[in-house]
Order: structure tokens, then sequence, then C-alpha cells
């Protein structure tokens, strides 16, 4: 049963990842009224909002995605080894 939370916790964090770079990469080239962008921004908005609060961008460059996908893996990590502790 544990195994199976560990397992869904890591899919969920992969995929929260990913869909954290699909956003980044596809703004550089989409239109931010493209449906999948605008889909994407729903998704990865409301995580990168409080971010974007405490971490101003540094000219043109937005450090709220990379920041993001570290606090991921750090949950990540911390839920897993909760998860393990219990075993």
């Amino acid at each position: 049963m544990i195994i199976t939370l560990i397992q869904i916790v890591r899919f969920v964090s992969r995929a929260l990842m990913l869909l954290v770079i699909a956003d980044v990469v596809l703004s550089f080239f989409m239109s931010p009224w493209h449906t999948i962008r605008m889909t994407l921004d729903r998704i990865v908005g409301p995580m990168l909002a409080p971010i974007r609060k405490v971490v101003p961008p540094l000219g043109m460059v937005d450090l709220s995605p990379l920041i993001l996908i570290i606090l991921i893996q750090v949950v990540e990590y911390l839920i897993i080894q909760l998860l393990v502790s219990l075993l």
C-alpha cells in the first residue's frame, strides 16, 4: 500500500515538473492566447503566483519556474521519507 502511495507521489511530482517545463518552453513560441498555453497557465499559474510575489524577475529572466521545480522536488522527497518511515 505504501509503495503504491510512493509511486503515486513520484508520478504526480514528475507530471507537475513536466507541466512547468512545458509552460516555460511554450511561452517562448506560442501566443499567450493559444488554448494550450491558457490551459497550462491555469494549471501552473496558481503555483507560480506566490513565488513571483516573493522573487522578482531578474531583468528578462523569471526564476519562479526553477524555484517551483525545486520546491516540488523537496516536497516529493519529504513525503516519500515520511511514507518510508511508516514501513
